[in-house]
């Protein structure tokens, strides 16, 4: 018998990755609970983060590449006083601030300030980008630190939301390319106390907000699930290429 390769589904659902999922195993998730045949994410999430998480159903697929190149927003916790290998909670702490530090809002508002507009940001070794055919995170993992040059990102917009004590929540809007993890790190050293990140949740992805993103276990709970799917003439006018 023939194994059954699921429905022909053509369109974008708007995922809300949970906590603790890959973006790949998210979006495979996502598939079986609309039995679609094939279906691609256009970003990866670590899987410490949450948020929007573009997948693309058929011909929906096309959009891939001009959503990987799109602009982004997050929003991100910051939490002072120590910072870990990988940039996130995740990681092993690999540096401490000095007993009874403490965070000023003017100069956490003036750090911000600095990382506004093109930069230059060192990529984090604990990421996918790859050296000799090899991603980073495997040397990272076996211990091994590779010199890395930096690349040019813009940062549209950097606010603070809230500083309480030593834990601060931003928002940022962001070219492809940047890593919020790196960018919480070197926020941390401008004030000299080291900083890392304790959740992050990507808001907005090219023309996509999370405001109309599903979560998994609600898709999960639909009847019909197919119903969360955006059809590929409801998607922004320009964003299909022409066939």
């Amino acid at each position: 018998m023939a194994k059954r390769r699921g429905l022909t589904l053509d369109g974008v659902l708007l995922l809300d990755k949970p906590v603790g999922l890959s973006s790949n195993h998210a979006l495979q998730r996502a598939k079986r609970a609309m039995d679609a045949a094939k279906a691609g994410h256009t970003g990866t999430l670590d899987p410490f983060a949450t948020g929007l998480l573009v997948c693309c159903m058929g011909r929906a697929t096309k959009i891939s590449g001009a959503m990987l190149n799109a602009d982004k927003a997050y929003r991100a916790t910051l939490q002072f006083g120590s910072e870990t290998d990988s940039g996130d909670l995740t990681g092993n702490i690999v540096s401490t601030a000095e007993p009874g530090f403490t965070v000023d809002e003017q100069a956490l508002r003036d750090a911000l300030s600095r990382f506004s507009g093109t930069i230059e940001q060192i990529p984090p070794m604990y990421s996918a980008l790859k050296r000799d055919g090899k991603p980073l995170y495997e040397y990272a993992r076996a211990g091994i630190e590779l010199e890395r040059p930096p690349r040019q990102i813009t940062i549209y917009r950097i606010e603070l939301l809230s500083l309480n004590g030593t834990q601060a929540e931003i928002d940022v809007a962001c070219s492809k390319g940047t890593y919020i993890r790196t960018l919480a790190q070197d926020i941390g050293r401008v004030l000299g106390c080291y900083a890392h990140l304790t959740a992050l949740r990507r808001t907005h992805v090219g023309p996509f907000s999370l405001d109309r993103a599903v979560a998994l276990d609600a898709l999960q709970a639909m009847p019909d699930p197919k119903q969360a799917l955006l059809a590929l003439n409801e998607l922004p006018a320009g964003l299909l290429p022409a066939t």
